[in-house]
């Protein structure tokens, strides 16, 4: 094996820190996390072999504070750092900051960040290079005016989401013009608010469609490939809650269509490292470009579990300079598999839920596995997202992934705060979900609680 980092710092917390711990040992390579004043007692400090405090809760004086992780890495002699996903894992500032304290950013270039985490900008970028995009404005809409002008060109129903940032937030639909005008101002105050940019961009809004995703992998030397698909379409308030590898009704031509699609894409920003591009699928199963997202995702491991491709490795040694060794034709996509994300949320009213976990007890058995940083006597604090696990099956075909799936979700014991697990093993038994007929509007149309 060529050679690899001695030391990688981890700036990130929870499932996604142990995750990354894991990957580095299994390549020999030590690891140092960093961690709150809260989350002293957690799973990746007592698995890394180094461990830095580096401030109070409040993520701006601890795990957004560049200065801080900068000098984190120097005290503990480490070589580059991974950023998980969330806090700075799309922050362009950052990975400057890591180049000029000579430490490898485990991810993409600053430039990639910044043409990815500015919506407008790649939609300009897609368009230049002949990637399907969905009708819409071609840069920020510069006032309420514009967008209304843009709105009537295109046809209601239209989007207008946030050019700085994702995750549902700076978002808003808007079905007739005589909204457009509130909604506008809303997202734009909602987006400066999370992402310190009000710009806005609009899209025609699809009714009907489905949210899938392409897995890609892209070395420092020109060489792109995909890992198969992703379905991500059932969703509440614009946030994945169950994703899938293979698209349910992917065939080997679609699989193409979408991957070469989504390989064309990283090409045209240079692309390297691990990325995902997302796209809308309408109900003529025409693909366009929605965005590219320059980090490991949360549901990474249902890619992993069909295709056999360990993601934090080769985002590690694609970083430490190594090509790609394997091509396009090398990828086999092979049976299926499913997430579901557990939260500490009040599986009714979707409440966060912090607090001490008296019992935890994840499921086993054949092709179960669990993300997971939590642990009977944890308490989950109350300053981070609320997952404290991913539930991931495989199975030989879907129908044995969702049966795997309600077994596991069953299984699966967490006493002293509430979880979505109840809410999970609902919609499994949805025949809506069973047969694949649903579309990111699922939730929206089903009350899965009454039934």
């Amino acid at each position: 094996m060529m050679n690899l980092f001695k030391k990688v710092l981890i700036a990130n917390r929870g499932e996604i820190a142990v995750r990354i711990i894991r990957a580095c040992h299994e390549l020999g390579i030590k690891t140092a996390v960093v961690y709150s004043d809260v989350d002293r007692e957690t799973l990746p400090v007592r698995l890394a072999d180094e461990a830095i405090c580096i401030g109070p809760a409040q993520p701006a004086q601890s795990y957004l504070n560049i200065p801080a992780i900068i000098t984190a890495a120097e005290i503990t002699d480490a070589e580059a750092i991974h950023p998980g996903y969330g806090f700075l894992a799309e922050n362009a500032q950052f990975v400057e900051a890591c180049n000029a304290s000579a430490i490898t950013f485990i991810g993409p270039s600053a430039d990639n960040i910044r043409d990815g985490g500015d919506k407008a900008r790649a939609r300009q970028i897609m368009t230049k290079k002949g990637v399907p995009v969905v009708p819409g404005s071609d840069a920020p809409v510069k006032s309420e005016k514009d967008a209304v002008e843009i709105a009537k060109a295109i046809g209601f129903p239209v989007i207008l989401k946030a050019s700085a940032g994702g995750g549902g937030r700076g978002m808003r639909i808007v079905h007739k013009e005589k909204d457009l005008s509130q909604l506008y101002h809303t997202a734009n105050k909602e987006a400066f608010a999370a992402f310190g940019n009000g710009d806005l961009y609009l899209e025609k809004y699809i009714t009907e469609m489905r949210h899938i995703e392409v897995q890609l992998l892209a070395d420092n030397y020109g060489n792109v490939i995909h890992l198969g698909e992703r379905e991500c379409s059932i969703q509440r308030r614009h946030q994945k809650l169950i994703e899938e590898s293979p698209y349910v009704f992917a065939d080997a031509k679609f699989r193409k269509r979408v991957g070469d699609t989504a390989v064309k894409a990283a090409k045209a920003m240079k692309y390297r490292n691990a990325g995902t591009v997302e796209f809308i699928l309408d109900n003529d199963n025409e693909i366009y470009f929605m965005e590219i997202n320059t980090r490991i995702q949360v549901e990474h491991p249902v890619t992993e579990m069909v295709t056999g491709i360990d993601i934090i490795k080769e985002q590690i040694m694609i970083a430490a300079g190594k090509k790609l060794d394997k091509k396009q034709q090398d990828i086999k996509v092979s049976g299926h598999s499913i997430e579901c994300r557990i939260n500490a949320e009040d599986p009714v009213r979707f409440v966060p839920q912090p607090g001490r976990i008296d019992l935890f007890i994840p499921p086993g058995g054949p092709g179960v596995r669990v993300d997971s940083a939590a642990f009977t006597g944890w308490t989950v604090p109350a300053h981070y997202d609320s997952l404290i696990s991913k539930l991931i099956v495989y199975g030989k075909d879907r129908e044995e992934a969702i049966a795997r799936m309600r077994r596991a979700l069953r299984e699966f014991t967490v006493e002293g705060i509430k979880t979505t697990i109840p809410f999970f093993l609902k919609i499994l038994d949805d025949p809506d979900f069973i047969s694949g007929n649903f579309k990111t509007n699922f939730l929206e149309i089903k009350d899965i609680n009454k039934q």
